[in-house]
């Protein structure tokens, strides 16, 4: 490791402090680590367009973006929500499991944390609160912890990113997601129904029985689009970044010709901020691409992997290594700056150690998503806590205990990679 690769590290380091977007950052000590090395600078910048251009499955991340935003600004929510109202609103601390489930079903369509948080969690966040049900800090504990099943659960845009840097089947993670997803929401509404017996919080009036086929009626077309994300990627209909652009133009006919909710006026907004979010990631995926160009020069990887190869550490003490690393880092990196600059150097080591890379990439993004709501700075905290106007210290507080419920499901992923393969294994994983 040459002392030009550290000077680039600590400018990454600086200017990131400083307030430089990570992207900018990573590409900014790119060039300078090539100036130094007396390299041609223009390298990071071919690199960076091989990158972008280079890679079909980079179409799917705006396009899962559009399908996303296009949901938060129609109807689409709203309808989703009374639906999983009417299913487990009736138990204790039923506006609890309400977060939950909707965040399962949501997560089914945007593939993103974030866009779980903002738009399905503001209008949840608000029900919680309504006629002081629920502190408003409790209700953003539980709606930044049920955000981070979104992009476990497919389509998930931080699995297109992993397979992105490892080469990996996109259909096969986003089935190795489902089962991790799922056990993480049964731990939450533990938790949840737990600390609503706890602190005595209310049982919402049950929805009458002959009310369901109705409210099930209205929502079936918002429920339809993760079975068409499914049934196209793995009935070999469509490819995943096909998927994709498929699921963003069901939910803009589904919003604007069945439910008519939006608008020509909002349909233009809601482009325009699909766009400044894809290039917010497009410029992060493009400094990493730039880094990672320096990071195979100074063949970081293999550094790491004979160093742990002379500890004798087991495959077993790696993932305890890479999931104590990757939750440290949760807390002060954005989760995609992980995926694309991180997980490279360790890849190569885990795959040494006989780790499956589905498993692999499964157990990174559950810890990166949990990194995304863990203090000091998760960026799930400041959005929810933007949303409940309510001080951060309170939010945390009320979060711990779910953190500690997911770190505890993280573990069952880890060791048992069972809970991860066996799905893909049935559709014809041989890994």
């Amino acid at each position: 490791m040459s002392w030009e690769f550290g000077v680039a590290v600590a400018a990454i380091v600086a200017t990131a402090v400083l307030g430089l977007p990570i992207g900018h950052a990573m590409l900014a000590s790119s060039v300078l680590y090539l100036f130094l090395e007396g390299r041609d600078m223009s390298i990071a910048f071919e690199q960076m367009l091989n990158g972008l251009y280079g890679s079909y499955v980079l179409l799917a991340i705006p396009l899962f973006i559009f399908a996303a935003d296009l949901m938060n600004v129609g109807s689409l929510s709203d309808r989703l929500l009374d639906f999983c109202r009417a299913l487990v609103g009736r138990f204790r601390g039923g506006l609890g499991h309400v977060n939950v489930v909707s965040s399962l079903i949501f997560s089914g369509m945007s593939g993103s944390a974030i866009a779980d948080a903002v738009g399905m969690g503001r209008i949840i966040i608000n029900l919680m609160t309504k006629d002081g049900k629920y502190p408003a800090s409790y209700a953003g504990a539980i709606t930044a912890a049920s955000a981070i099943i979104g992009p476990i659960i497919p389509p998930s845009i931080p699995m297109v990113l992993f397979a992105l840097v490892s080469d990996t089947s996109i259909g096969f993670l986003f089935l190795g997601g489902v089962m991790p997803g799922l056990i993480l929401g049964v731990l939450l509404m533990a938790m949840n129904a737990w600390q609503a017996r706890v602190h005595d919080y209310p049982v919402e009036a049950p929805v009458p029985l002959r009310e369901m086929p109705m409210i099930t009626l209205r929502a079936v077309p918002a429920l339809l689009m993760p079975v068409i994300l499914l049934v196209g990627i793995y009935g070999g209909v469509t490819t995943p970044t096909e998927a994709a652009a498929l699921a963003a133009l069901y939910a803009f006919l589904v919003s604007t010709v069945f439910y008519r909710s939006v608008s020509l006026r909002t349909a233009y907004a809601t482009v325009r901020n699909s766009a400044r979010s894809t290039a917010s990631v497009g410029f992060l995926i493009a400094g990493a691409l730039a880094f990672n160009y320096v990071v195979t020069v100074e063949q970081i990887p293999n550094v790491i992997r004979d160093a742990l190869a002379g500890t004798e550490l087991d495959r077993i003490g790696f993932l305890l290594l890479v999931n104590g690393l990757l939750l440290l880092l949760g807390c002060l990196l954005e989760a995609n700056a992980i995926l694309l600059v991180i997980v490279p150097i360790f890849l190569p080591t885990a795959i040494a150690l006989g780790v499956d890379p589905v498993h692999f990439g499964v157990i990174v993004v559950v810890n990166t998503m949990i990194g995304l709501a863990t203090p000091p700075y998760g960026l799930l905290l400041f959005v929810v806590s933007s949303i409940t106007k309510s001080p951060i210290r309170q939010t945390i507080r009320h979060l711990l205990p779910f953190l500690a419920i997911m770190i505890a499901g993280l573990a069952i992923i880890t060791f048992i990679p069972e809970v991860v393969l066996w799905l893909p294994r049935l559709y014809g994983y041989r890994g």
